[in-house]
């Protein structure tokens, strides 16, 4: 009797055996790549790359070209010393992997000795990062930076995973430039062919103590109308090519000197699940929790933010000059000495279409809301909660004078709720004719503007930010479109008047 064996079968047969199959449309195998290894503890001695006998600098590691699917381990509880700057790239199917090796609890670690970089990933492409120790102290308050991804006159980069790494004591100098200073730099440079990223995760990294910035974007090519004049043409030339398919989520920084993660020329980019605790702590100069500069769609969420240092911006977010329709919900913003949200053009700059909605606030100082002079288009903060307890702010809302811009402010603030447990606070600076209020309610508060719709009686407002029973904020709000379909506690909004502040559900008994 003769046996058929058929396509699915011998497909399986053929993989069991470590095989493929050739001919049109069969997937081929990944390639495989080599495995590299680096001690830099263990003697020079016949180091050819290999686990029995490692690489022990990090200049041996640099003179390799590395493809799909290679390796490149270095050894836990080992430390090498100066800028691990790999050549070569991989691909889509095999990236090229940078990691560790080993045991023991102490991780593998490069120390930049004050080098620029401690980890340089120039023009390159596929290439996941992690599971490393990366400091970089030596000779403080030169431009130097943790890790750097850097991309000059190359196109179009693909394919980038940082994740697990542990980044701490790079002492930089307080420069905010396309070059550093930061844990995490990601820089396009050059002006001869535009440049960008597609695909950068930057996930479940510990950043601490860091001068001056922990994440920070900048690119050359991010020239166009929307920026004026905040930025200098003939440094920054290119027309803009933002970033795409950027996520960063899951990371925790903490004591940074300048800003916590700032967003620059991209698109779509998702800022999620992050904890940042101390920023703005050992600069001179302004900063921010979380904040975006000339991008499009960003959404920021989930997030908690606390610790800002001073006043001089100091809030946990900000959407900068030229940011255009970058939507801040479900975060947590505390103990910030600077306040909550700035919105800020500023120099011809625009930014249009800023949404903040369902945050929860718990003491954030100075000024809730501070607006820069400047155009300030389509704003709406809506069904945010606002506590103050210890910290009582000088200003609700700051709006900045100087300029005929001011005027051109556009923001709809509705349906929050402000309550002030202390004496005093909450005012208005300089409030424009585009500031505008509606069904909120102020407790605690003496409210001297209109406020169509809103309420002044206690709202019954938890320690958990959610509404206790019988709470006149219930079902007292506007109906708001497009309103993200949840709360901050993540129940769904339901047809009808939503509750005035960021929680929707049912009075908690």
């Amino acid at each position: 009797m003769r046996h058929r064996v058929t396509a699915a079968a011998l497909a399986a047969l053929t993989a069991a055996a470590g095989l493929t199959l050739a001919g049109p449309g069969a997937a081929q195998a990944a390639p495989a790549g080599h495995t590299f290894h680096v001690d830099c503890s263990a003697g020079p001695q016949g180091a050819d790359g290999s686990r029995q006998h490692p690489w022990t600098t990090l200049a041996e590691a640099n003179a390799h070209t590395y493809g799909p699917g290679d390796r490149l381990l270095l050894k836990r509880g080992a430390t090498c010393t100066g800028t691990l700057a790999p050549r070569g790239e991989g691909s889509a199917r095999a990236p090229f992997t940078i990691a560790d090796y080993g045991g023991g609890p102490a991780r593998a670690r490069i120390d930049g000795a004050g080098a620029h970089d401690a980890v340089l990933l120039a023009n390159t492409q596929y290439v996941h990062l992690g599971a490393l120790e990366i400091i970089n102290a030596a000779d403080p308050g030169s431009e130097r930076n943790g890790v750097r991804l850097l991309l000059t006159d190359y196109g179009v980069a693909r394919g980038f995973d940082i994740s697990g790494l542990y980044i701490h004591d790079v002492r930089g100098g307080d420069y905010k430039t396309v070059s550093g200073s930061s844990a995490l730099h990601i820089a396009v440079e050059g002006t001869a062919k535009a440049s960008w990223y597609d695909g950068l995760d930057i996930g479940n990294n510990l950043i601490e103590d860091v001068d001056r910035e922990g994440i920070y974007f900048k690119s050359t090519f991010s020239k166009r109308d929307l920026v004026g004049e905040q930025q200098d043409p003939d440094v920054y030339p290119g027309e803009w090519t933002p970033s795409t398919g950027i996520r960063i989520h899951h990371n925790t920084l903490k004591s940074l000197a300048g800003d916590g993660m700032k967003l620059d020329t991209t698109s779509g980019a998702r800022v999620d699940h992050n904890r940042v605790d101390g920023f703005q702590l050992r600069s001179p100069s302004a900063n921010a929790g979380i904040w975006t500069f000339n991008t499009d769609d960003t959404t920021v969420e989930y997030n908690e933010v606390s610790g800002g240092g001073n006043t001089h911006d100091g809030m946990s977010f900000d959407a900068d000059g030229a940011s255009q329709n970058t939507v801040f919900q479900y975060n947590y913003s505390h103990d910030n000495k600077g306040g909550f949200l700035l919105i800020c053009p500023y120099s011809g700059a625009k930014t249009l279409g800023t949404v903040a909605r369902y945050n929860v606030s718990r003491d954030d100082g100075a000024r809730l809301i501070q607006n820069c002079w400047g155009p300030i288009l389509g704003t709406q903060i809506y069904n945010n909660t606002f506590r103050n307890t210890t910290q009582i702010p000088g200003y609700l809302v700051q709006d900045d004078a100087g300029s005929p811009g001011t005027t051109q402010h556009e923001l709809a603030i509705r349906n929050n709720v402000f309550v002030s447990e202390g004496t005093g606070g909450y005012a208005f600076k300089n409030p424009t004719p585009g500031l505008a209020f509606d069904h909120n309610a102020f407790h605690g508060i003496d409210m001297t503007r209109p406020n169509p719709g809103g309420i002044t009686a206690d709202p019954k407002l938890r320690d958990d930010f959610r509404l206790g029973a019988g709470s006149p904020a219930l079902a007292a709000g506007a109906v708001v479109a497009d309103n993200g379909g949840k709360d901050y506690f993540g129940n769904r909004l339901r047809p009808g008047a939503p509750n005035i502040g960021a929680y929707a559900g049912p009075g908690v008994r």
